[in-house]
């Protein structure tokens, strides 16, 4: 039966159980080749083996048994890349933290497969029994994307959590991020999981966890993480993937599905105007639930981008499924010439994320993407805009929040309104948890547009505010162009800039950090550095981090952190100008920003 009691076939969703999705069977008997070897008792290779093949004694899943088969087999006959491959896979284990987990798809306790979804699975039901109150049932929605494996490791955990004794609700079917994240609060369950990796490459998958009740559906973070992941690693040392109980779970009407539409369509009056649209979903889950979205809102349908808009996990037209990444909306500029389109939008592979760009003949595609900074900016000014005019002739209630490497312009536009201002950490498990939200965003793309609803990034959400704010300035004749130069005019001209360098070493980011930290710059290119302010014992009421926050005595501002997702070190450059036109203030910012990137790079190589 599904949630709203109507019977529901099997193929379609549904109450399941382990026979009705084959997938998710561990088989009965599983034959599998051990390595003998005449290394002697105890030593690391033989341990090494032995770990392997344990580890291959659990793997439901052909794959990766096969792949792990064939490297044990060559690490017994000495070949000493399947040994080194073997300690790369089995002497760390993939950390389960405040992102959750999050890999490439292979075998191994360090990295992502059916054996640590499992695992993963059993350990977040533990914690939800421990931390249910007496007789309470604890309860969980999990949903996936169109990304390897996600439907498996999906129905793996539901199966798992229900044979634990949790209430586990699937999704009906793959569905953008923000849409789990709207059901842990619309079905008032204890806990969502997310099977995505978002804008990872293709053979990456994660594993992203809610918490429902007082957290209000924001992702977790510090105690929760650390307690699921010591029940994660218990489960691992104490049972066997086999032996987990399995049992049958909940499928999920479509009707939360249309209740997130319903929410997010009513984020927009209706259009003033229409907007000549091109939509490309880069391959993702973002364009069913979108499209139904702009119907009820009373919106155009954009061109597609035929090419990215179904869901392939593959990502066979971009080298990196990310929206930021160069290239990744070549295809984007290519339809909008054509089409002579007035605005592209575009969602990364789960849609939490959201890519704006605008005409501009002075570039080589005719088109300029808007950075996340510049897209926060004038989202957090409309939300300022809603606040007042709701409040009439009262004072404007709320706070505008966004992550400490975003841009100041947000805390510029709050006091103009009389607004509080909050910034946090990096992710948006510490934006969403803002006191009175009203808006919250961060650089990467990330906006929160609509926290009465979704405590998460919401790409969809972002695209209709987004739409329904050119729609406007449409109507009055004017452009999104127009309305940055509006934003300068009023606050001043912020400018941003990122360095972002790529890693094979992780120990080069901790020996840049640990050189900065040790000798602080007292200059940035050729301005005097203020102050530097290590984040890493926690700072003004901020939970530790790995950050660096660099002050110029120009009021400029650099920050520098390892990403939280990727081998990357991550610089994030901000400066402003507040004097003379809009022409001048952006010349003037410009400037400061590339002498801030000079200078950088030169004391980070």
């Amino acid at each position: 039966m599904s949630l709203d009691g109507t019977a529901v076939p099997p193929e379609s969703g549904g109450r399941h159980s382990e026979g009705d999705a084959p997938e998710t069977v561990l088989p009965d008997t599983m034959v599998l080749d051990t390595i003998e070897t005449d290394a002697p008792a105890g030593d690391a290779a033989t341990a090494l083996l032995n770990t392997a093949n344990d580890w291959l004694s659990q793997d439901p899943d052909p794959e990766t048994q096969a792949e792990l088969r064939l490297l044990v087999r060559s690490a017994g006959d000495g070949d000493g890349a399947a040994i080194l491959e073997l300690h790369s896979r089995f002497d760390e284990r993939l950390a389960f933290g405040t992102a959750g987990l999050r890999g490439a798809i292979a075998a191994g306790s360090n990295r992502m497969n059916r054996v640590l979804v499992s695992q993963a699975a059993a350990g977040l039901a533990a914690y939800l029994r421990s931390a249910a109150s007496p007789g309470e049932t604890p309860s969980v929605v999990i949903g996936y994307d169109g990304r390897k494996n996600s439907h498996v490791f999906a129905t793996d955990t539901a199966a798992i959590m229900a044979g634990a004794g949790v209430r586990a609700i699937l999704l009906p079917r793959l569905l953008p991020t923000p849409v789990l994240a709207f059901a842990v609060r619309h079905l008032d369950v204890g806990a969502g999981v997310m099977v995505t990796a978002s804008h990872n490459p293709p053979n990456d998958n994660g594993y992203k966890v809610y918490l429902g009740g007082a957290n209000n559906g924001s992702q977790i973070v510090s105690p929760d993480d650390a307690r699921i992941a010591a029940e994660i690693l218990r489960v691992a040392t104490e049972q066997r993937v086999p032996d987990l109980p399995r049992a049958a779970y909940e499928t999920a009407p479509e009707s939360v599905v249309q209740a997130y539409i319903d929410a997010t369509a009513g984020l927009a009056h209706p259009p003033r105007a229409q907007v000549n649209t091109v939509y490309t979903a880069l391959h993702g889950v973002g364009w069913d639930t979108t499209r139904r979205v702009l119907e009820a809102a009373g919106f155009d349908l954009p061109t597609l981008v035929d090419a990215q808009i179904a869901p392939d996990g593959h990502f066979p037209t971009v080298a990196f499924p990310n929206p930021e990444e160069p290239g990744a909306l070549d295809l984007s500029y290519e339809t909008a010439r054509e089409a002579g389109a007035e605005l592209i939008i575009a969602n990364d592979p789960d849609a939490d994320r959201l890519a704006i760009a605008i005409p501009d003949p002075s570039s080589g595609t005719g088109y300029r993407r808007l950075s996340g900074n510049e897209v926060g900016a004038i989202l957090g000014w409309r939300a300022a805009e809603l606040a007042a005019t709701a409040a009439g002739d009262g004072a404007a209630d709320g706070t505008l929040a966004c992550s400490i490497v975003s841009s100041p312009a947000l805390q510029a536009v709050a006091a103009a309104y009389g607004l509080r201002f909050a910034d946090t950490l990096t992710g948006f498990k510490w934006v969403s948890r803002a006191p009175n939200l009203i808006f919250g965003y961060e650089e990467a793309l990330g906006y929160l547009v609509n926290p009465g609803t979704v405590r998460d990034k919401d790409g969809i959400s972002a695209a209709v505010a987004i739409l329904s704010l050119v729609s406007d300035l449409k109507a009055d004749g004017l452009t999104l162009a127009d309305h940055l130069d509006r934003f300068s005019a009023r606050f001043g001209h912020f400018a941003s800039g990122q360095i972002s360098v790529r890693v094979t070493d992780l120990s080069e980011i901790d020996r840049v950090m640990a050189r900065l930290r040790q000798s602080p710059p007292s200059m940035v290119g050729g301005i005097r550095v203020d102050q530097v302010d290590d984040l890493s014992a926690g700072f003004n009421g901020l939970p530790p981090s790995d950050v660096l926050r660099i002050r110029l005595v120009d009021g400029s501002r650099v920050m520098v952190r390892p990403s939280g997702t990727e081998p990357k070190l991550k610089v994030y450059l901000d400066t402003s100008s507040t004097a003379g036109t809009v022409a001048e203030r952006k010349a003037a910012a410009e400037a400061t920003l590339a002498e801030l990137d000079r200078g950088m790079r030169e004391l980070i190589k």
